[in-house]
């Protein structure tokens, strides 16, 4: 049987995964009467949730002969990682763009790494049926992109092929009516060169990613590029430095792909996908070979992450109500665990036994961690992230720098371009594409988009899209202004009263309601102005025994703002901390008394006094 191996990539929410669904339809990988959820490959609850890919997929489809070996990549820039790993193991990828959106910054990083490797692309312009598409100007702007990044000339000839992933229709060309996905079938098949087949040679693979499994352990998954692999067969593990010792193993278990289930096999062949067990220690990048014939293949390079937060064990008047797993020997042993499968993260210990820092791509990275964590029933604060700077060359100060694209209504953009440029914001381009859209593209340090994206959402009344993903580390661009608003702190630990909210609420949004319980030192709203105001959302109504019809009104307040891990972690400043429960996420001050913090605040300023003078 044939093989073709390609990897489905585009930006965040253009439509791969359910173009992969529709897929695995119409090449009957299900029962004609199984019933299968949308966004099949989405498996992790996170996922269908967000809408969004966080971890590579696997499956493999039969088509007139031919098997499509098929990875379903993450959009999202903070899992760029997997997206450049998975290219190493396929020979073509089907570049997924939205027919109104056009190319958006993860189009563009996505496909200048499958032309660095000589990945040969299929362009599929998506959502063809979608109200504002343009199928022909989003096919003039891909191959405008084709030739910025200097693509070969047999690259620039690649099929563009018409789509519709939710109506499960294709054509190559608008003026014939889409029926199925034939015709990206066949692309695939004629366009997609066939894998390396010299199954003769000695046995050689290089790991492009991991699984674990709490039975096998790690998985490593990865293209045969040589030979063929056997159950019970000894295997080297190279390193990607050839001054390290080589590893030797024994395969105990061998899976290739098919549909969505992985299928125990005895033996594999070049060119096919597969997944080992059994390789104790196993990494990404590492090559495993036959033990006579130790040929290094070239390494795939771990992206470094650019921010990191601190977790902290949960220490507020609240802990262990809610969780399960609260303890430092537990948060710690979690997070270690979680390294076994997550290779973009990192994990410190620091000189606190209960803190430890954790890096990682982005904030999703870092939140998405915290939220499946939270669901696993554990207990932790988490501190305000922060970029992790590096050193030049010449001794000089550098910081992470992200390329961020917005989309916004032309009577907003002043307001945006103003926000921007407070935080250090540097414009380098700006497009008017009509329908009364403006496009403008920002360099902008990573600290300056901390707390940006709801401030983004105010200015713009809910109608701007914005995106951003790593550009590049650049010079340390000074202090940048913090958060405006301050917040309402709670002095009293007790219920919340809505008599009380009553006369809060005309200057500060809440972040409580009536019922909720609070402790001194808890974050209980934002403040209309800047600087904190301690207050008591206890207070209950004096009673009187004098009764009158203005008194005695119904009091009326307004829905809460409700805070998700993202908008919190944007939200917090470096004397406060999110306390991360099964059930809650509650915003708190370090220092939660009140007395406490007052002496802190007056040090402080006495501190900036002195050192303007």
């Amino acid at each position: 049987m044939q093989i073709r191996n390609i990897a489905i990539i585009a930006h965040v929410d253009h439509g791969k995964t359910t173009l992969v669904d529709k897929m695995l339809r119409q090449a009957g990988a299900f029962r004609e009467n199984q019933v299968v959820a949308e966004r099949v490959m989405d498996s992790n609850p996170l996922e269908r949730e967000r809408g969004i890919t966080i971890l590579a997929k696997n499956t493999a489809v039969a088509w007139h002969g031919t098997k499509i070996n098929i990875v379903d990549t993450p959009g999202h820039s903070d899992f760029g990682g997997e997206v450049e790993r998975i290219l190493r193991m396929v020979d073509g990828v089907l570049l997924v763009v939205d027919a109104a959106d056009g190319p958006m910054p993860q189009t563009r990083f996505v496909l200048r790494k499958a032309l660095d490797l000589k990945r040969r692309p299929i362009i599929v312009i998506n959502k063809i049926d979608r109200v504002g598409a343009e199928p022909l100007r989003v096919h003039d702007e891909v191959l405008d992109l084709l030739i910025e990044l200097e693509a070969d000339d047999d690259l620039l000839d690649a099929p563009f092929i018409y789509s519709s992933a939710r109506e499960g229709v294709a054509t190559t060309d608008l003026g014939i009516p889409p029926v199925d996905l034939t015709p990206l079938f066949e692309a695939i098949v004629a366009h997609v060169p066939a894998p390396p087949s010299d199954a003769s040679g000695p046995f050689q693979l290089l790991v492009s990613t991991l699984d674990y499994s709490p039975y096998l352990g790690r998985v490593a998954i990865g293209r045969v590029e040589r030979g063929t692999v056997r159950v019970g067969q000894h295997v080297a593990l190279l390193s990607q430095d050839p001054s390290l010792p080589d590893e030797t193993a024994r395969v105990t278990k061998l899976y290739t792909h098919d549909g969505l289930e992985r299928k125990e096999v005895d033996s594999a062949s070049a060119g096919d996908i597969v997944a080992l067990a059994g390789l104790e220690g196993i990494e990404i990048g590492l090559t495993v070979t036959d033990p006579d014939t130790r040929e290094r293949l070239e390494g795939i390079a771990v992206e470094e992450p650019t921010i990191s937060v601190d977790f902290v064990v949960n220490n507020s008047p609240f802990a262990g109500r809610e969780g399960k797993f609260m303890t430092s020997r537990q948060v710690r042993e979690r997070l270690y665990r979680e390294l076994e499968r997550n290779v973009a993260l990192k994990v410190e210990d620091t000189d606190a036994t209960d803190t430890w820092t954790v890096s990682g791509r982005g904030e999703l990275h870092l939140s998405i961690l915290m939220e499946t964590m939270r669901r696993e029933g554990y207990e932790f604060q988490v501190s305000r992230p922060r970029v992790i700077q590096r050193e030049g060359p010449d001794g000089e100060r550098l910081e992470p720098y992200e390329e961020l694209m917005v989309d916004v209504p032309e009577s907003y953009l002043g307001a945006v371009i103003e926000r921007l440029g407070q935080r250090k914001g540097e414009l380098i381009d700006m497009r008017n594409p009509g329908q009364g859209m403006v496009r403008v593209m920002y360099r902008i340090p990573a600290r300056g988009l901390f707390g940006y994206r709801s401030e983004f959402l105010t200015d713009t009344r809910g109608t701007g899209i914005m995106h951003h993903r790593f550009l590049e580390y650049g010079p340390w661009a000074g202090a940048l202004t913090g958060r405006s608003r301050g917040t309402l702190v709670s002095m009293e630990n007790g219920t919340v009263v809505g008599f009380a909210l009553f006369t809060l609420q005309e200057r500060s949004t809440l972040f409580v309601a009536p019922g909720d319980q609070v402790y001194e030192g808890m974050i209980v709203g934002e403040n209309s102005r800047s600087g904190d105001m301690d207050v008591n959302p206890t207070k209950e109504k004096k009673l009187t025994n004098m009764r009158s019809k203005a008194s005695d009104e119904n009091i009326t307040l307004e829905p809460p703002r409700e805070l998700t891990l993202e908008a919190a972690l944007e939200y917090i400043e470096d004397d406060e901390l999110i306390e991360v429960t099964p059930r809650s996420i509650r915003l708190r001050k370090r220092e939660l008394g009140t007395i406490d913090r007052r002496k802190l605040s007056r040090e402080a300023k006495r501190e900036r006094a002195q050192a303007t003078l």
